[in-house]
């Protein structure tokens, strides 16, 4: 980051290589689509290359890294609420489960990303967080400024809200 913060474009390649992926993913599951979370991903390493100069390492740099993607998403959700774009269609994904996958299967992680997509915004980013990017609920406090309590309210009621949202699925 101090090399990025003197403007030096091949660091913050480094750093782009090294989290890109981890970056679109997050993004991708909170917005639900590869487009919009390929632009978060850009505008992301956009504000790092800005605002390197101002960052202080008080965390990991992917702390403060997941932190920008979180509001940059919150962002874009805001500005999906006030377009008149259905958020069904937003969170349908783009990706076509593989023709070699069994249709049940498919049926079953389309459920649960739609699933994921209503839940509210702070639930769904600890979940993401929590259980696709494998974070303790120290480093997701830490990411999002929340307080330890406030982010085991937010899994424990995204958790519940899953697993009412799907209880036909228990038996299949």
């Amino acid at each position: 980051m101090v090399r990025v913060a003197g403007r030096d474009r091949a660091a913050l390649a480094v750093l782009v290589r090294r989290h890109q992926e981890k970056v679109i993913g997050l993004a991708l599951r909170f917005l639900g689509r590869r487009e919009a979370a390929e632009d978060i991903c850009q505008d992301a390493f956009v504000r790092v290359f800005e605002r390197a100069s101002s960052y202080r390492p008080r965390a990991q740099f992917t702390t403060w890294l997941y932190r920008v993607v979180a509001n940059l998403c919150w962002d874009q959700r805001r500005r999906a609420r006030r377009d008149p774009v259905s958020l069904d269609l937003q969170s349908a994904g783009e990706q076509a489960p593989d023709a070699a996958e069994p249709v049940q299967r498919a049926e079953r992680q389309d459920k649960v990303r739609r699933a994921i997509a209503q839940l509210p915004d702070r639930q769904r980013l600890a979940l993401i967080l929590h259980r696709f990017e494998g974070m303790s609920y120290k480093d997701i406090a830490a990411t999002t400024g929340w307080s330890s309590s406030a982010v085991e309210s937010c899994l424990v009621r995204a958790y519940g809200g899953l697993r009412e949202l799907l209880a036909d699925l228990e038996g299949g």
